[in-house]
């Protein structure tokens, strides 16, 4: 039962006993109210692989399912963080992406956060599992729900095509800095597809160092080109898959600072990162948000989240 990353916070529980951790779950739920604090330990203790157990224990022994006992005993955005820790990694990020398109407006963070910093292995699991839950492809949803060059790149992204060798053709990526380069400030207007040519397609090693000559050549950092040239949502999800090839627990400490900082909270950003990230990257993240920002991510969502889970 091994967890699904190396640098996660969540790890594997030791001496897992899944039926006393049921037992556990049956008491919290029991007469009136629940013991939060009883769910929490167990549930936010034990990997992805652990919960599956768990809950195909509860639904052997007595003889309903736990997401929706569970369902029915929760609220707000506890509730939220309690179902998405018993999903799969895949089925949660299609969910996810399935709420951000669902009924009037679309909530592109998502859309970004997610397609712009899995692998194509991560995608493909992902694209599988949105056709199963709810009967329709990803693109397809994709494509009914953005428009313009914003859906082009989303879809692109979904096809999960991005080349992942670490070869760097030396030749190819001067070529491909020249490229963006003609594409966008050496022009009048901006030929979005080029940068998504380059962005969507080639592999991590080659971009960094397509990333390098386009400074050479232009005398800028591409973020800053891509500030400069784009703008709303294209801009945003750009900027997102620069971000990630440079640095992905850089990107989510920085979107995990964003969304606590300012007025109000941006719960759903908050929420998903902390459920996604939990066992794959959050030291990292966690050590990328005290070198950015100085304080602890502890030290930012403490005593948050227990407010957020009862509004």
């Amino acid at each position: 039962m091994a967890a699904i990353g190396t640098r996660g916070t969540v790890t594997e529980a030791a001496n897992f006993k899944p039926e006393e951790d049921v037992n556990r779950l049956r008491g919290a739920m029991k007469g009136v109210g629940t013991d939060e604090a009883a769910v929490i330990d167990v549930l936010a203790r034990r990997t992805v692989a652990q919960r599956q157990r768990i809950k195909e224990v509860y639904k052997a022994t007595v003889g309903k399912d736990l997401t929706e006992d569970l369902q029915g005993e929760l609220t707000g955005h506890f509730e939220e963080v309690v179902l998405g820790l018993l999903m799969t990694p895949p089925v949660y990020d299609a969910s996810e992406l399935k709420n951000a398109m669902k009924g009037a407006g679309t909530e592109e963070a998502a859309l970004i956060d997610i397609l712009a910093s899995r692998t194509n292995a991560e995608i493909r699991a992902i694209t599988g599992a949105y056709l199963k839950e709810y009967g329709k492809s990803l693109e397809e949803d994709i494509e009914g729900d953005t428009s313009g060059m914003f859906k082009r790149v989303l879809v692109s992204l979904a096809t999960a095509g991005r080349d992942e060798s670490d070869t760097v053709n030396e030749a190819q990526a001067v070529q491909d800095a020249k490229d963006i380069y003609a594409a966008g400030e050496a022009r009048w207007g901006t030929d979005e597809v080029k940068f998504l040519t380059v962005l969507c397609v080639r592999n991590r090693n080659h971009l960094l160092r397509v990333f390098q000559e386009y400074k050479k050549i232009s005398g800028r950092e591409i973020e800053d080109s891509i500030k400069r040239e784009m703008s709303g949502t294209l801009e945003e999800v750009f900027l997102a898959i620069v971000k990630c090839l440079r640095n992905k627990p850089g990107f989510f400490a920085e979107r995990l600072y964003k969304s606590m900082k300012g007025l109000g909270t941006t719960d759903t950003v908050l929420i998903r990162i902390m459920v996604a990230r939990a066992e794959i990257d959050m030291l990292d993240i966690k050590a990328e948000f005290l070198k950015a920002y100085g304080k602890t991510l502890h030290s930012f969502i403490k005593g948050l989240l227990t407010s957020l889970w009862r509004t």
